[in-house]
Protein backbone atom coordinates (compact mmCIF):
# COMPACT_ATOMS: atom_id res chain seq x y z
CA UNK A 1 0.00 0.00 0.00
CA UNK A 2 1.09 3.78 -1.18
CA UNK A 3 1.55 5.86 1.93
CA UNK A 4 0.30 9.14 1.92
CA UNK A 5 1.93 11.98 1.54
CA UNK A 6 2.10 14.52 4.25
CA UNK A 7 2.07 18.36 3.74
CA UNK A 8 5.42 19.64 5.27
CA UNK A 9 6.26 23.32 6.79
CA UNK A 10 10.17 23.72 6.99
CA UNK A 11 11.70 26.41 8.18
CA UNK A 12 13.85 28.00 5.63
CA UNK A 13 16.13 30.00 7.86
CA UNK A 14 16.68 26.84 10.58
CA UNK A 15 15.90 24.27 8.31
CA UNK A 16 13.40 22.95 10.74
CA UNK A 17 10.32 21.00 9.19
CA UNK A 18 6.76 20.48 10.70
CA UNK A 19 5.05 17.82 9.23
CA UNK A 20 1.18 18.15 8.93
CA UNK A 21 -0.12 15.31 10.89
CA UNK A 22 -3.63 14.82 8.76
CA UNK A 23 -3.45 16.58 5.26
CA UNK A 24 -6.19 19.31 4.55
CA UNK A 25 -9.36 18.61 3.35
CA UNK A 26 -9.30 21.88 1.20
CA UNK A 27 -7.44 25.08 0.94
CA UNK A 28 -7.91 28.26 -0.46
CA UNK A 29 -5.31 30.24 -2.78
CA UNK A 30 -6.11 34.10 -3.17
CA UNK A 31 -4.53 36.68 -5.20
CA UNK A 32 -5.95 40.10 -5.80
CA UNK A 33 -4.70 43.51 -7.06
CA UNK A 34 -5.62 47.27 -6.47
CA UNK A 35 -6.29 49.84 -9.16
CA UNK A 36 -6.67 53.84 -8.60
CA UNK A 37 -9.70 55.19 -9.64
CA UNK A 38 -9.36 58.60 -11.65
CA UNK A 39 -13.01 60.35 -12.18
CA UNK A 40 -13.63 62.52 -14.94
CA UNK A 41 -16.15 65.09 -15.03
CA UNK A 42 -18.81 63.50 -17.92
CA UNK A 43 -17.74 59.97 -17.89
CA UNK A 44 -20.33 57.47 -16.20
CA UNK A 45 -17.53 55.65 -14.04
CA UNK A 46 -14.04 57.10 -13.44
CA UNK A 47 -11.44 55.27 -15.19
CA UNK A 48 -9.33 52.90 -13.95
CA UNK A 49 -5.47 52.63 -13.48
CA UNK A 50 -3.49 49.66 -12.13
CA UNK A 51 -1.41 49.99 -8.98
CA UNK A 52 0.23 47.28 -7.77
CA UNK A 53 -0.43 43.28 -6.68
CA UNK A 54 -1.62 42.41 -3.29
CA UNK A 55 0.41 39.15 -1.17
CA UNK A 56 -1.48 35.77 -2.56
CA UNK A 57 -3.01 34.00 0.72
CA UNK A 58 -3.00 30.28 1.39
CA UNK A 59 -5.53 29.47 3.65
CA UNK A 60 -6.34 26.23 5.33
CA UNK A 61 -7.68 24.32 8.27
CA UNK A 62 -4.76 21.70 10.05
CA UNK A 63 -6.12 19.27 12.39
CA UNK A 64 -4.20 17.75 15.26
CA UNK A 65 -5.10 14.88 17.25
CA UNK A 66 -2.92 13.17 20.34
CA UNK A 67 -6.32 11.10 21.58
CA UNK A 68 -3.85 7.98 19.98
CA UNK A 69 0.28 8.37 19.91
CA UNK A 70 1.64 10.44 17.34
CA UNK A 71 4.19 8.77 15.34
CA UNK A 72 5.77 10.66 12.16
CA UNK A 73 8.88 8.08 10.00
CA UNK A 74 8.97 5.88 12.62
CA UNK A 75 9.25 8.66 15.79
CA UNK A 76 6.83 8.92 18.20
CA UNK A 77 5.92 12.91 19.04
CA UNK A 78 3.31 12.69 20.97
CA UNK A 79 2.03 10.19 23.44
CA UNK A 80 -1.55 8.94 23.64
CA UNK A 81 -3.45 11.65 25.55
CA UNK A 82 -0.78 13.98 25.77
CA UNK A 83 -1.36 17.68 25.54
CA UNK A 84 -2.19 18.65 21.87
CA UNK A 85 -1.24 22.41 22.30
CA UNK A 86 2.60 21.03 22.24
CA UNK A 87 2.05 20.40 18.67
CA UNK A 88 -0.49 23.22 17.81
CA UNK A 89 2.79 24.90 20.05
CA UNK A 90 5.07 24.22 16.84
CA UNK A 91 3.06 25.43 14.17
CA UNK A 92 2.16 28.75 15.65
CA UNK A 93 6.01 28.91 16.70
CA UNK A 94 6.72 29.86 13.24
CA UNK A 95 5.42 33.24 13.80
CA UNK A 96 7.75 33.63 16.79
CA UNK A 97 10.83 36.68 16.06
CA UNK A 98 13.61 34.64 14.46
CA UNK A 99 16.93 36.41 16.45
CA UNK A 100 19.33 36.33 13.64
CA UNK A 101 17.07 38.01 10.80
CA UNK A 102 14.86 40.07 13.31
CA UNK A 103 11.80 38.75 11.76
CA UNK A 104 9.43 35.31 11.59
CA UNK A 105 11.10 33.26 9.59
CA UNK A 106 10.60 32.41 5.81
CA UNK A 107 8.83 28.53 5.51
CA UNK A 108 8.10 27.00 2.45
CA UNK A 109 4.68 24.97 2.38
CA UNK A 110 5.13 22.09 0.33
CA UNK A 111 2.03 19.13 -0.06
CA UNK A 112 2.64 16.93 -3.28
CA UNK A 113 2.96 19.68 -6.55
CA UNK A 114 1.77 22.47 -4.33
CA UNK A 115 5.18 24.58 -3.52
CA UNK A 116 4.30 28.21 -1.43
CA UNK A 117 6.87 30.70 0.02
CA UNK A 118 5.30 32.33 2.69
CA UNK A 119 5.02 33.07 6.07
CA UNK A 120 2.47 32.02 8.96
CA UNK A 121 0.25 35.30 9.21
CA UNK A 122 -2.45 34.22 11.27
CA UNK A 123 -3.31 30.79 13.61
CA UNK A 124 -6.64 30.57 15.16
CA UNK A 125 -6.59 27.84 17.32
CA UNK A 126 -9.84 25.97 18.41
CA UNK A 127 -9.55 22.95 21.11
CA UNK A 128 -12.91 20.68 20.37
CA UNK A 129 -12.16 17.34 22.61
CA UNK A 130 -10.49 17.23 26.26
CA UNK A 131 -9.31 14.30 28.81
CA UNK A 132 -11.59 14.20 32.16
CA UNK A 133 -8.93 16.20 33.21
CA UNK A 134 -9.41 18.97 30.90
CA UNK A 135 -6.18 18.21 29.17
CA UNK A 136 -7.20 18.92 25.02
CA UNK A 137 -6.29 16.41 23.08
CA UNK A 138 -7.85 17.33 19.49
CA UNK A 139 -7.27 20.84 17.72
CA UNK A 140 -8.40 22.67 14.79
CA UNK A 141 -5.72 25.54 13.76
CA UNK A 142 -7.61 28.22 10.80
CA UNK A 143 -3.74 29.19 9.17
CA UNK A 144 -3.37 31.99 6.88
CA UNK A 145 0.25 31.83 5.31
CA UNK A 146 0.96 35.06 3.03
CA UNK A 147 3.09 34.96 0.14
CA UNK A 148 6.79 36.05 0.38
CA UNK A 149 9.15 36.98 -2.30
CA UNK A 150 12.19 39.62 -1.88
CA UNK A 151 12.57 42.69 -4.89
CA UNK A 152 15.79 40.70 -6.80
CA UNK A 153 13.51 37.41 -7.17
CA UNK A 154 10.06 39.57 -8.44
CA UNK A 155 12.80 41.74 -10.52
CA UNK A 156 13.87 38.72 -12.34
CA UNK A 157 10.60 36.98 -12.71
CA UNK A 158 8.27 39.45 -13.97
CA UNK A 159 9.74 41.40 -17.44
CA UNK A 160 8.74 44.54 -17.12
CA UNK A 161 9.53 46.46 -20.59
CA UNK A 162 8.30 49.90 -21.52
CA UNK A 163 6.40 49.94 -25.39
CA UNK A 164 9.49 50.81 -27.95
CA UNK A 165 7.41 54.26 -29.63
CA UNK A 166 10.43 55.08 -31.70
CA UNK A 167 10.33 54.61 -35.16
CA UNK A 168 12.19 55.19 -38.48
CA UNK A 169 11.91 57.17 -41.71
CA UNK A 170 14.00 57.22 -44.15
CA UNK A 171 13.57 60.72 -46.01
CA UNK A 172 13.46 60.97 -49.74
CA UNK A 173 13.97 63.66 -52.13
CA UNK A 174 10.31 65.69 -52.29
CA UNK A 175 9.21 64.23 -49.03
CA UNK A 176 7.40 67.12 -47.02
CA UNK A 177 6.64 66.76 -43.66
CA UNK A 178 3.21 66.41 -43.56
CA UNK A 179 3.87 63.31 -45.62
CA UNK A 180 6.22 61.60 -43.12
CA UNK A 181 3.73 62.46 -40.53
CA UNK A 182 1.36 60.73 -42.04
CA UNK A 183 3.48 57.42 -42.70
CA UNK A 184 4.78 57.39 -39.08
Amino acid sequence: MTQLEKAIITNTVTGSKVSVLFNPTDYTVSYDINYAQAPVPGLRQPLLQFMNGNIPKLEMELFLDTVEAVVVSGRTIATAGSDVRLLVQQITNLMNIDSSTHAPPVLLFTWSTLSFTCVLAKAAQKFVMFLSDGTPVRARLQASFHGYTTADAEAKEIKRQTADYSKTYTISQGDTLSKIAGVV
